[in-house]
This record gives structure tokens, sequence and C-alpha cells, in this order.
């Protein structure tokens, strides 16, 4: 696979797809950063498989290592946690010349991106992504931060790495929930963008390699166009708006965020659907797809609690939430719902999904 270039207005820079490439973190490393000393954040189920083979490639290339092991799971994108990193970058003597490499998923790379991003107000930062979410998704474009007591996200910055270095052999070791959580962003990438990708899934005439190129490339241009999430990029948020909420009212602990976004696609199906904007029978194909890969379709929380959460939302803009839906598969749009429209569409919206599988 061709290495691609994601360019920015304040940095472009490679992303490295092959099998192996994690052996070559080191070379990568040597080529975009001054400093000789590297501090790696990863996580407790990380570590064990993969972070000896990133400080061996690290350490051939003449850099000093050191490492920041945080508790798997979404509890550590926090503040406790931030201020953990910062704590273990002083320690290691970490400068603004040295590197941060993001070993993991989703959150490690969300957790160590801020952190690099804020200590000694920036620090060349690398993104390892170890899971398929994190490879054709998070990893990419920018996107940093942390969770707060009230909201998914809300704290952080846009800060670009200086590299991404994504090898494919190591989702090997992914338990199929975890490539599943993956899919469910690869579903989404599909409806909002790529109609071909969306139908290769529905045959199941697709490989893993075709399926990451495709992503990534979707997303490199998206972030190109629109790096600071203003237009363009918000469509990346289809089924993101419910999918958050539900992961705060179930406290980020009982779904994967590719579980909640999966429910939350539906519900934006509905909605479209219901709005007279997605065609009829779009919600039966996603569910469809979503079902092959053992992902939720629907919630039982309650309404209010889901409707409060959502008003938190970041794309709520003077006072109007901008939900994406779907013009049809592989085209979509935001529209701007004032909340008193997002209550009622909502509402009948889980009314609906309620029946459909009553029905069922």
């Amino acid at each position: 696979m061709p290495q691609i270039m994601a360019n920015t207005n304040n940095e472009n820079y490679p992303i490295h797809v092959r099998t192996g490439a994690l052996t070559q973190l080191g070379e990568v490393a040597a080529a975009c950063v001054k400093g000789k000393k590297a501090i790696i954040v990863t996580d407790s189920n990380v570590a064990e498989l993969y972070l000896g083979k990133a400080v061996q490639s690290l350490t051939e290339s003449g850099f000093s290592v050191a490492s920041c092991t945080v508790p798997a799971g979404e509890a550590s994108k926090s503040q406790e946690m931030l201020f953990l990193l910062y704590a273990q970058f002083h320690a290691a003597g970490i400068t603004r010349t040295d590197l941060i490499v993001a070993l993991g998923g989703g959150v490690v790379g969300d957790l160590a991106g801020f952190a690099a991003a804020t200590y000694l107000r920036g620090c060349p930062l690398i993104q390892v992504p170890t899971t398929l979410l994190a490879q054709v998704d998070s990893s990419i474009g920018g996107k940093t931060g942390i969770d707060l007591p009230f909201g998914k996200n809300l704290a952080g910055v846009f800060y670009q790495p200086k590299a991404v270095v994504i090898d494919p052999s190591v989702l090997s070791t992914l338990s199929r929930a975890r490539m599943a959580e993956g899919m469910a962003e690869v579903i989404k990438y599909g409806c909002i963008r790529d109609e071909m990708l969306f139908e290769s899934i529905e045959k199941g005439t697709f490989d893993l390699e075709w399926i990451l190129e495709r992503c990534i490339r979707i997303k490199t241009t998206v972030v190109q166009n629109d790096e600071f999430d203003t237009g363009e990029r918000m469509l990346l948020n289809f089924g993101h708006t419910m999918g958050h909420a539900v992961e705060k009212v179930t406290g980020f602990s009982k779904l994967t965020h590719g579980e909640a976004v999966a429910i939350g696609m539906v519900y934006a199906s509905v909605i479209g659907e219901n709005a007279g904007i997605t065609p009829a029978g779009t919600t039966d194909r996603i569910r469809a797809v979503l079902s092959r890969w053992k992902l939720p379709l629907s919630t039982d929380l309650a309404f209010e609690d889901l409707y409060t959460a959502m008003l938190s939302d970041k794309k709520k803009l003077s006072g109007k939430l901008y939900y994406v839906l779907l013009k049809k598969i592989g085209e979509a749009a935001t529209y701007p719902m004032s909340v008193g429209v997002l209550k009622t569409q909502l509402e009948k919206a889980i009314e609906d999904v309620k029946k459909t599988e009553a029905a069922s």
C-alpha cells in the first residue's frame, strides 16, 4: 500500500501503512524529530503485546526510550490520567524537541495527543494506532482530548502528528468484538462518502488493506478541506451525536465507542427518513450491515436522559444542533435543528425503532 500524505494548514505528515510498519517506527521517528528522547504512552492491554517492539525500534534508531502505561478503557481519558502523563514526561526529561508516541487505540491516541499538544506548549507526536477504529479514523486528523463529567471529548485541541504508523498485522490480536467496533466506523465512511465501500461490506466482498486505504483516503481528504471541524469534517460525526449521548448516559463503560456509534447511525437514519431527507429503506440496509457484525441497533435508555446528554454535543452552535443525516448511502449533509425540533424528532425516532424491533 502506498504512503499517504495528510496535508493541512499546520502540518503535512506521512501516513505509513504497511505490514511490519511497527518495526520501522524508529526510522520514521528519526526522519521527523530532532530530539533523541522518546516516551511511549500505551495501555495495559497493548503494552503486553507491542510495547517491546516499539521500544526496540526506537532504541535501534538512537532514541533513549521511556514509557507510561495507563489502564485500558475509556475511563483513562480523564484529567487524572492527563496529569499523570505530564508528571511522567517531566520525569523522563522530555523537551520540546523530543518525541511522544501514542501506541494504542483511540483512547490512548486522544489522551497522549492532548498531552503532547499541551506539555511545554507542544511536543512532537507520532500516532501508532493498534485497533481498526484508530487506524481508519481517530489517529488521523489531529483531534485530541479527554472526557469531562458532563460530556465526551469536551476538553481537547486540534494537534496534528508528525507521522502516523499503521501496521495492519497488529489487528490479528484483536477480538471479534474489537474488530466490530472498528467496522462501525468503516460502515460510517460508506454511509457518508463511499457507496462502493458500503456495498462491498453488504456483499462481504472486501479485504482489510482495501478498507484501510479507502477509509484513510476519505479521512485525509476531509481533514485537508476542513482541519478545524467547522464544515465538511462534521460529516464524520454521522451517528456520533446519539452515540456520544449513549456513552455518556451509560458512564462510558457499558458500550464501546463503535457500538454506541452503531446505535447512533440507526437513529440518525430513522430521523432522516422521517424528515424526508433519507430515502425509505436506508435504515433497513444499515441495520442489516451492522447486524452482520453483531453490533447493537438500539438502546432502552430513557429518552430524557439521552436528550439532555445530546444538548452538550460539540456541534451545538447558536442554540442549534447540527445533525448529520444521509441524503442517500454515500452522501451526507449537516442539518441545523433547534432543540425543540431535535426533541420531537428524537422522541419519534425512539418510538419508531421500538415498533420495528417489536415487529421483527
